[in-house]
């Protein structure tokens, strides 16, 4: 798609570090020229909203676990009306978020407002672009440092803004381009979710029936596991593996005192990335957010019990992790691949486990107390083997539609950097283009996006604390 643009014939030099050279004919504007601050509270009635990487800032779906306190405490959130940009520490890792619904948010976040509605689309690709996102770190302040946005520091910075009408072609080529990239995403995620579909059914099978087609079955008395083979064990997953659950006290969670240190920090969005095995990390505690957390040794299994609920991997090394993250240490009887695949069977039982009124979150109690059919040792060894042997070409498929999904994002946020920076000229490119309507089906963003945010820290968790400050 690039191809089909060209390089602007003049460029001039902008001044501004992030930015580089602009085309000649467009401006420089300080932000507080562009957008204001709204700060407007005491709506209490209105929907309570989150800012997300991948939707913008919609309409919260569950409040039932929430604290009292927070709840009592709606009145000092901060007012979000429709076309709105909103941005915290909480959410500026993937740039101003836009606001598709109006509403209620924390008051850790910044509210902005265009000054004038031509502005909206262009600023709503800007905000989000790699090299503006990264900028954005220059401005975060406040009473607990890296907790808020400074406004009147951000509205003295300096932006490009293009003539009204490159600003509708820049719109209309990076919509077209969206349209076409989410096709191929699309297609990628239909043959990812099918190939994990195929590898569900052979692990379920082996670790419910084992591999000889022949062997007497009993009834197990467990929906989930059917009938199972006669000399197999039934026992509890508390009984064959010691259960810990992760553990971050301090509130909030953000606070960056307590990291960039030597213990890695696993979340859950790491664990859903993992696969088999976390092999990396990106982020660290140091001393004082070990003292309120608890380093698990390397070959732990862990698994979600929050937000990616039910995923599960082997830790490759030592490293921390929250509550959302439960611990597995197996006993002497069970094979630590053995159990992993036991739980990747389990998931879906998992899932229907967790209660609607909670947010999806798992109970620790329950997970110890969940029914297994466990073989002879030698027999999870032989299981494991055949499932690892059989599933091979299928992880494969897999491991190589994800990277071409990933190639896909990585040209996208490419393409918007260059575009909204003025890099490329889409003015003819964008007259080209037919008139298209935008009725793909949504993507299945959370278990493609490897910049997703973790989603341990809820939104609304900081209300009560934010309205003490």
């Amino acid at each position: 798609m690039i191809e089909s643009c060209r390089l602007h014939s003049a460029m001039k030099d902008s001044g501004v570090p992030w930015l580089g050279k602009v085309p000649k004919h467009w401006q420089l504007h300080r932000m507080k020229t562009l957008v204001r601050e709204r700060v407007q509270k005491g709506f209490p009635d209105e929907p309570l909203l989150a800012a997300t990487q991948t939707k913008g800032v919609v309409r919260k779906e569950r409040y039932e676990n929430r604290t009292v306190l927070a709840l009592k405490d709606l009145h000092l959130l901060k007012l979000v009306l429709v076309n709105d940009f909103v941005i915290s520490l909480r959410s500026f890792q993937g740039g101003i978020e836009y606001a598709r619904e109006q509403g209620i948010i924390s008051p850790a976040y910044t509210i902005l407002y265009a000054t004038g509605p031509a502005m909206h689309g262009y600023l709503a690709r800007l905000f989000k672009s790699a090299p503006y996102v990264e900028n954005l770190s220059l401005f975060v302040t406040g009473i607990r440092q890296g907790q808020n946005i400074d406004y009147e520091k951000l509205a003295r910075a300096e932006v490009p803004v293009p003539p009204p009408a490159e600003q509708a072609a820049i719109v209309r080529f990076l919509d077209h381009a969206d349209r076409r990239i989410r096709r191929y995403i699309r297609a990628k995620q239909k043959l990812i979710k099918l190939l994990e579909e195929e590898k569900q059914a052979i692990i379920h099978r082996a670790v419910t029936r084992g591999l000889d087609p022949n062997v007497r079955l009993k009834p197990s008395g467990v929906e989930w596991l059917g009938d199972v083979p006669g000399h197999w064990e039934l026992m509890r997953v508390k009984q064959v593996t010691q259960v810990l659950r992760g553990k971050f006290t301090h509130r909030p969670r953000n606070d960056p005192s307590f990291f960039d240190g030597q213990y890695p920090f696993i979340q859950t969005g790491e664990v859903a990335r993992a696969g088999k095995s976390i092999t990396s990390y990106r982020q660290t505690l140091n001393q004082r957010g070990l003292a309120v957390s608890k380093l698990f040794p390397a070959g732990t299994l862990v698994m979600t019990i929050a937000a990616n609920i039910g995923d599960v991997a082997i830790l490759d090394f030592e490293a921390c992790f929250p509550d959302s993250v439960v611990g597995f240490v197996p006993r002497e009887r069970v094979e630590r691949d053995f159990l992993y695949y036991l739980f990747v069977a389990m998931k879906l039982e998992l899932l229907r486990e967790a209660p609607v009124n909670t947010q999806g979150n798992l109970n620790v109690d329950r997970i110890g107390a969940r029914a297994i059919a466990l073989p002879p040792e030698v027999e999870q060894q032989a299981i494991v083997r055949w499932i690892e042997a059989s599933c091979a070409s299928l992880t494969g498929a897999v491991e190589k539609a994800s990277g071409e999904v990933s190639l896909l994002r990585e040209y996208r946020t490419r393409l918007i950097a260059e575009v909204v920076t003025g890099k490329l000229d889409v003015r003819e490119a964008a007259a080209r283009l037919p008139d298209e309507s935008d009725d793909l089906e949504p993507l299945d963003e959370a278990a493609i996006e490897s910049e997703a945010a973790d989603s341990d820290a809820s939104d609304t968790d900081g209300i009560a604390e934010e309205a003490e400050a």
